[in-house]
């Protein structure tokens, strides 16, 4: 809707003075317009004041004012209604005067200082002088008789001098024009003002100057139009002639003005274009300012009101004859009365200037922008202007090529369209089409010679049919595109006004320089110009008769140009192919022989050798043009029908197994991007048939679409799924690719399982997870993302959970748990590269430890999940971002839950649901325990299973799931090369051991504890391994300060519950007495110091029990009599003293009667042999103990009597003596039997 200045350009005289009288004030050039106002002339001008309007309407040019019986111009005061018939003469010279005075005023140093003075003076004039121009217009107007010439009767003086004065004006406005010049002559203004603190703009004397020549140059024109309208006859001047010789009139005088003022306006515009860069022509306008710019929109509104009621030319037809002049070379043509500058580039200056031009003609009357406003064109001196510009004998330049046409595509979107410039451009394009049409400094941006792909082939073609074009059209596009955009906009403006008939003309046109010798000069070049125009008029007019042709066109290439453009051809037949799914077009034609062509590549790649690599990379990029437009046509499409399955057919069969990791990629890429658009499509027909009332041919019609889906999802079970099944242990395909195409599969056989083949029937969804999710031979990189995809799909989740496979979740977590397990290993298949090896923080792949966290926290909201944790009474544990946490949170509370359960008939369910948990788990770990190590492999198998044997001890100790832990001991600590002593185990597996054997020890405890059938065998095997472990792990020294985290030592002070314990130690206990203390013969076992040391800590870091002093005192003894190394001496009468000490806390006051029994066994075994190291053993007790030592002196008298005896030599003197000193210890009762023994006789 128009603004209220421009709807009321028909108002009255009466009603525009109910609006107010402000606009009323006479109107003058003005460019002191402020940015912010958003404005395009000021308020003060002719264009917004509405004195245009009242001009062409003929109205009171000032209704408001001069309306007083006198007026003051020039500080003089006139009669209103005389003063110009009775003055004329008086008032110009005073005119002229003031513009004398306004001229010395520019010779006044104008600093800042002076401004303020200079401008009030300035502008003081230019008002008395525009006043006094607008009174000669009001006068004309209100005062100014129309005089019958005819009429005898005698005429008053004033009369008569009344009707001389409108030859006089014409006379004083000659000589007025005459005085002050040209516009062009003036010198150079700068247009800046000065801007005080008051932020008012302060103009020099030299800007009011240029502005006073702007309101004369107009004003005068204005005046002499009202002249002829008023008085409808050719007035003639008295004092000056023509050029011609012609006497003076005001018509003339208005022509030769307009001539003049236009020739002023075009040099002032030439001085611009001179400085204008071509690629920024369209950018920099020609009006120094916005009175400039006014000045044109006055004289278009103007001349070409003139032109419609009288036989004055039209605007155009003025510059026209103007701008000819710049562009003919010869000088005797007939040139205008005052001749126009000559420029460097008169063509790309008409151009130019006529572009801005025409731009103005959007102003109404008021200034005001009116997109509706009818815009008068000009095409006929542009046809003849751009036959000129092309046809040029030395040849034009891209550059000036560009803006020439850019200028030819701004005035198609002022003016109506015009079939003979699209006809021009196209004499000329056609001869050059093998031209790249590029500039050799300025690197096209938006655009590469040959295009990449037909998507952008395509995209460009859409920003050629663009409404509004780039700005920055000159450095983006070649001079061929800019062109393809005018044919664009002319054919789309001409079928909307005129319909098919000028389609035809352009038709007929441009197919008729396409024949097959012209087809075989293509270039490369050439044949991408050649798909850009075809697919623009396919765009912009019919496509099935372009594209038609064109196929027509391309039969016409030999094979020899094919093999060198074969892909531009496949990626221009593509982007036809795209173009018709954009505009649902069957696509069928195009679809089959286009497929026909990839067969044929795909067999040609596949039967191709991997050493003939161009061959091979040859066929690969036209297959992959192929792949990728066959993607966005299905992307596209707004519907599949029967056509889009033949672009599916066996040659992807054939490519797939020939492909590459890095084609592999793109080529499952496409499939689940086709899978992904099936889905979509098959899940809303889905909706748009359950809606109720639906009609019957609707119906038919979604069934029908339906149909056509399910075709094209066979087409890809066929062709996509098998090669998937079958490298499902293959390396070749990258695990994310496959995981990602089986997930979406799964998702296709959900919503569409009778496309499914016949081998996944009768439940197609159950059959993929098994063979991509549960399948135990499978990368763990590969399932672990499908179950992500899997779980993360509710619908899937429920219908796999309502197809009554009940053990879908127990499945899922056992997959789980591999996953983790084997997160180490790199490559199931094959022996090199075995493990994943760096530092343990980057151990595993960060993508594929991402993938394990997400399928983690999607496996813990599987119910079977909650209520495992439910029971165990950890629901609120927040899920560990780290999966091995996870797992050992798992395992713990499976075993929690177990704990918890109370009958017998939910106790043997769960035993049964854990071992599904598990699955083949020692198989998940094998590969880290064959001949090539992994540390953090063999750490995490270690310590996992350590954890599993102890958090689910109970479980194991149940008959079904003890030969499961029978396997786990066998396989992990007591393997075949542990029980060969000669041989020494890899360094990480003994570490990996070292950490997790207290876990093993603490559950094969409670097994032992717990089992519901006492079992020899697992006693036996828990008896192994400490056995196995305990000497493994001893160090050197006995006094090494790791000796305490000896792992069998840990086991027993990490234990929480008692009765394991105390089995442990026992089990320990046993272990030590048979391995270290029962030898024969004189030779200790090695690291005796070591085991005596471990027996300590043993002792000390635990309770000590009277039987376990019994079994190992004797081989306490045992080191201390036979064997003569001090650290061994030294240790063993440590462990000798503790027990002492441990057995007397524990019995109180008096001795343990095992101890007692001990001591008098070892009395008899060594006293008659060693007795003198019996004694100072003893000694050593009798100072811990008298008491024990005490009960013993009756078995020692009688083993030195015995002794004695023995020898037959009498008293030993000797050992008597070291007897006495024993009995010293032991006070009154060894005082008595030292006398006994005085008293004796043998």
């Amino acid at each position: 809707m128009e603004n209220s200045s421009a709807a009321s350009t028909f108002m009255t005289d009466s009603l525009e003075l109910e609006l107010g009288t402000e606009w009323c004030k006479p109107p003058f050039f003005s460019c002191a317009v402020d940015d912010k106002e958003g404005k395009n002339f000021s308020g003060e001008s002719h264009l917004c004041s509405g004195a245009l309007k009242r001009l062409i309407l003929n109205l009171d040019p000032l209704p408001t004012n001069f309306e007083e019986d006198t007026v003051e111009i020039f500080g003089i005061h006139w009669v209103t209604e005389t003063a110009l018939v009775n003055s004329s003469r008086e008032l110009f010279h005073l005119f002229r005067q003031q513009l004398y005075n306004l001229e010395t005023l520019l010779q006044a140093n104008c600093d800042f200082g002076k401004i303020s003075t200079l401008h009030c003076k300035a502008d003081n004039i230019r008002q008395q002088c525009v006043l006094f121009l607008h009174y000669i217009k009001v006068f004309i107007f209100r005062y100014l008789k129309v005089q019958n010439g005819e009429s005898h009767v005698p005429v008053h003086p004033y009369e008569a001098l009344e009707d001389q004065l409108p030859s006089a004006l014409v006379d004083e406005l000659r000589g007025l024009l005459l005085y002050i010049g040209r516009l062009s002559d003036l010198p150079s203004v700068n247009i800046g003002p000065f801007v005080n603190q008051n932020h008012t703009k302060l103009f020099p004397p030299s800007w009011h100057l240029l502005h006073l020549h702007l309101d004369i140059h107009w004003l005068v024109l204005e005046i002499l139009h009202m002249l002829g309208e008023k008085l409808k006859q050719v007035i003639f001047g008295h004092q000056f002639m023509n050029l011609a010789g012609d006497n003076l009139t005001n018509v003339s005088l208005f022509e030769e003005q307009c001539e003049n003022l236009l020739c002023d306006l075009i040099s002032l515009s030439l001085n611009r274009y001179d400085k204008v860069r071509p690629s920024e022509s369209l950018m920099n306008h020609h009006c120094p300012c916005l009175c400039i710019k006014e000045l044109w929109v006055l004289l278009i509104h103007l001349l070409d009101h003139r032109s419609k009621w009288s036989f004055s030319e039209s605007f155009w037809n003025w510059l026209n004859k103007l701008l000819k002049t710049l562009l003919e070379k010869s000088s005797d043509q007939r040139r205008p009365s005052v001749p126009v500058n000559q420029s460097r580039d008169p063509f790309g200056f008409s151009w130019w200037i006529i572009t801005h031009v025409a731009s103005f003609y959007q102003f109404d009357r008021h200034g005001v922008p009116d997109e509706m406003r009818q815009i008068e064109s000009n095409w006929k001196f542009i046809e003849e202007l751009l036959k000129k510009s092309i046809s040029i004998q030395d040849g034009i330049l891209e550059e000036q090529l560009r803006m020439y046409l850019h200028c030819c595509l701004t005035l198609c979107d002022f003016w109506e369209p015009n079939v003979t410039v699209v006809t021009i451009l196209w004499e000329y394009y056609s001869k050059n089409l093998n031209s790249s049409f590029s500039i050799s400094w300025l690197p096209l941006k938006g655009l590469s010679n040959i295009v990449k792909s037909p998507s952008s082939m395509l995209e460009m073609v859409k920003k050629c049919c663009f409404d509004k074009q780039d700005h920055n059209l000159y450095k983006s596009s070649s001079s061929f595109t800019i062109f393809l955009c005018i044919l664009a906009k002319v054919v789309k403006k001409a079928m909307k006004n005129n319909g098919p008939h000028p389609w035809k003309q352009v038709k007929g046109r441009i197919y008729s320089k396409f024949h097959q010798k012209r087809m075989e000069e293509l270039t490369e070049v050439g044949l991408q110009n050649f798909f850009s125009l075809f697919l623009l008029l396919a765009a912009v007019a019919e496509v099935e008769d372009v594209a038609s042709h064109v196929l027509d066109l391309l039969s016409f290439l030999k094979p020899v140009f094919l093999t060198s453009h074969r892909a531009l051809v496949w990626k221009g037949q593509m982007a036809f192919l795209l173009m018709y799914a954009q505009k649902n077009l069957d696509i069928g034609v195009l679809a089959e022989k286009f497929s026909q062509a990839f067969r044929e590549k795909a067999k040609e790649f596949l039967v191709s050798k991997s050493d003939e690599v161009i061959q091979r990379q040859t066929c690969w990029t036209l297959l992959s043009i192929y792949i990728d437009g066959v993607q966005e046509v299905f992307e596209t499409s707004y519907c599949l029908y029967p056509s889009h399955e033949k672009l599916l057919n066996d040659g992807f069969s054939m490519l797939l197994p020939a492909c590459q990791e890095s084609q592999l990629r793109t080529v499952l890429n496409f499939l689940q991007a086709v899978m992904a658009r099936i889905r979509s499509m098959h899940q809303h027909l889905c909706q748009e048939l359950q809606r109720d009332n639906v009609d019957l041919t609707v119906q038919s019609s979604l069934s029908a679409k339906e149909r056509h889906l399910a075709a094209i999802a066979s087409a890809l079970w066929r062709h996509f799924f098998t090669f998937l099944k079958s490298q499902r242990m293959s390396q070749a395909v990258p695990p994310s690719q496959l995981a990602d195409a089986a997930a979406d599969f799964t998702l296709l056989a959900m919503d569409m399982p009778g496309t499914a083949p016949s081998d996944l029937q009768p439940q197609p969804v159950i059959s993929i997870i098994q063979l991509f999710g549960w399948d135990d031979i499978i990368w763990p990189q590969v399932v672990a993302r499908y179950l992500s995809h899997f779980l993360q799909n509710s619908t899937l989740c429920e219908t796999v959970s309502n197809s009554g496979y009940v053990s879908f979740q127990a499945l899922t977590i056992r997959s789980w748990i591999r996953c983790v397990l084997q997160m180490y290993i790199k490559n199931l298949s094959g022996p090199d590269d075995l493990f994943i090896e760096k530092n343990l923080e980057q151990v595993v792949e960060k993508e594929y430890m991402k993938q394990l966290t997400e399928l983690t926290r999607l496996l813990f909201k599987l119910p079977e999940v909650k209520s495992i944790f439910s029971k165990a009474h950890s629901e609120y544990l927040p899920i560990p971002e780290d999966p091995k946490k996870a797992l050992i949170l798992f395992l713990e509370a499976v075993g929690v839950t177990y704990g918890n359960l109370q009958t017998l008939s939910d106790k043997s369910a769960m035993v049964t649901k854990s071992l599904e948990y598990l699955g083949e788990i020692l198989k998940y770990i094998k590969p880290y325990l064959g001949k090539k190590t992994s540390s953090a492999g063999l750490q995490l198998t270690y310590g996992m299973m350590g954890i599993l044997v102890k958090s689910w001890a109970q479980i194991f100790a149940t008959s079904k799931a003890q030969k499961l832990l029978f396997r786990i001991i066998d396989c992990l600590l007591l393997p075949h090369t542990v029980l060969q002593q000669e041989k020494e185990l890899p360094a990480p597996m003994l570490t990996a051991i070292q950490k997790s054997l207290p876990l093993y020890l603490q559950g094969m405890c409670i097994v032992c504890c717990q089992s519901q059938n006492p079992n020899a065998y697992l006693n036996q095997l828990l008896g192994n391994v400490i056995e196995q472990y305990i000497g493994r792990f001893l160090p050197a020294s006995p006094y090494a300060s790791d000796l305490g985290q000896h792992p069998v030592l840990l086991a027993l002070r990490n234990s929480a519950t008692t009765p394991p314990i105390l089995s442990l130690k026992k089990c320990i206990v046993q272990v030590i007495r048979k391995s270290y203390f029962e030898y024969k013969g004189s030779s200790p076992p090695p690291r005796l110091a070591s085991i005596l040391a471990f027996i300590l800590q043993l002792f000390q870091g635990t309770a000590t029990d009277t039987s376990e002093v019994e079994l190992l005192l004797p081989g306490i003894f045992k080191c201390l009599v036979l064997v003569s190394e001090p650290q061994v001496k030294r240790l063993a009468t440590e462990n000798l003293q503790y027990m002492v000490k441990a057995c007397q806390a524990r019995s109180g006051a008096e001795p343990a009667t095992q101890l007692t029994s001990v001591f008098r066994q070892f009395i008899q075994d060594y006293g008659m042999k060693y007795d003198y190291q019996v004694y100072s053993i003893l000694e050593t007790v009798a100072i811990l103990d008298q008491q024990v030592v005490i009960h013993l002196i009756s078995t020692l008298t009688q083993s030195l009597k015995d002794s004695e005896r023995k020898w037959g030599l009498g008293r030993n003197s000797a050992q008597r003596e070291a007897y006495s000193k024993l009995l010293s210890h032991l006070g009154q009762v060894g005082q008595d039997e030292m006398q006994k023994l005085e008293n004796d006789t043998i």
